[in-house]
């Protein structure tokens, strides 16, 4: 009876352990996939299906998920590897640490950056590459040594966002059979040696100090050139203003003389009439030439004796010949006064 009761114990405590260990492996078919992530699960062996987020069921002892073990890289640049089996589907950021390049020019610099991935597929993800970080890390760097080694220093210092466009073109068409989108790459920090930074340093302040040179001559130069072009102006204006008033001048000069010239007309036609009525012009012209050449010697003379010429007779004569000249021209009016 004893020795039953002993076999009853054992045999109740084989099926309470069977049924413990069932109960854990039944647990352990249920699997919760958080929002974001996937798991592939492989049934004896073989890829079978992959599975998103929720609760999931597996067969026990035939299927399970699939393990990795990948390869990361903390901020201080030590390296650890992580057992993965629910793959992220999240945007991932990968700071790759910082490596030395050779430019065009033969500059080693040192340069490092950000690289935003994302898994779209996780079955490639696993299948189609041993250890994905350390694949696209490694990708990086090469790329980038080709992209700088195609530049010159002062070229790659100022074209990050073309080693941006170009690294981002060249790695999200290697990664795209690892299932990686890659959806940006940015380039933090572009370090020169220190020789060439000094010597960087000595050609831009004599940049600047050739350019404010430059400056200065054209400054000069604009001013010179501006200031003979006022001057021309100026004597543009000043010619024309000249010309335009001798053209008046000349202008009214010969109006004036027109108007002379018109008087003397009327004149010698007033004197040709009064001619006509008298009987010896020759003595009226004598006698008024006597009187004008008179009227000059008496002019500057003042208290000064004026002596007459010889021929003051002739000029007495005369006048009377103009007193005779004035009565026959007057036709008989007034008195002959």
């Amino acid at each position: 009876m004893l020795e039953l009761t002993a076999l009853g114990w054992c045999v109740l405590l084989a099926a309470a352990g069977a049924g413990f260990v069932v109960f854990l492996i039944i647990m352990r078919s249920f699997r919760i996939v958080r929002q974001a992530e996937a798991l592939v699960v492989e049934r004896l062996g073989r890829y079978n299906r992959t599975m998103d987020s929720g609760l999931r069921l597996l067969i026990p002892l035939v299927e399970k998920p699939r393990h990795v073990n990948w390869r990361y890289r903390d901020p201080q640049g030590r390296s650890y590897f992580r057992d993965v089996y629910r793959i992220p589907l999240r945007e991932t950021v990968y700071d790759f640490q910082p490596q030395n390049v050779i430019t065009r020019d033969n500059v080693i610099t040192e340069i490092n950056g950000l690289l935003y991935f994302q898994i779209t597929d996780p079955v490639s993800a696993i299948y189609e590459v041993e250890n994905l970080p350390v694949a696209i890390e490694k990708l990086t760097q090469t790329s980038l040594r080709n992209i700088c080694g195609e530049m010159d220093l002062d070229e790659m210092l100022t074209s990050r966002d073309v080693i941006n466009t170009k690294l981002k073109a060249i790695l999200d068409e290697a990664s795209d059979k690892w299932g990686v989108k890659v959806n940006r790459v940015e380039i933090q920090d572009i370090s020169p040696p220190g020789d060439i930074l000094q010597a960087m340093e000595k050609q831009m302040r004599a940049e600047r100090e050739r350019r404010a040179v430059v400056l200065e001559a054209e400054g000069a130069k604009q001013s010179a050139v501006l200031r003979a072009e006022g001057e021309r102006e100026a004597r543009i204006r000043r010619a024309e203003g000249e010309k335009k008033a001798a053209i008046l001048g000349a202008e009214g000069e010969a109006q004036a003389r027109l108007k002379v010239a018109d008087a003397e007309a009327q004149a010698l036609q007033m004197v040709g009439k009064a001619l006509a009525k008298v009987s010896d012009p020759a003595q009226y012209l004598v006698a008024v030439r006597y009187i004008e050449a008179l009227k000059d010697i008496t002019s500057g003379a003042g208290n000064k004796l004026v002596f007459m010429p010889y021929e003051a007779q002739g000029l007495i004569a005369s006048v009377g010949a103009l007193k005779e000249l004035f009565k026959e021209g007057g036709g008989g009016k007034g008195d002959g006064r």
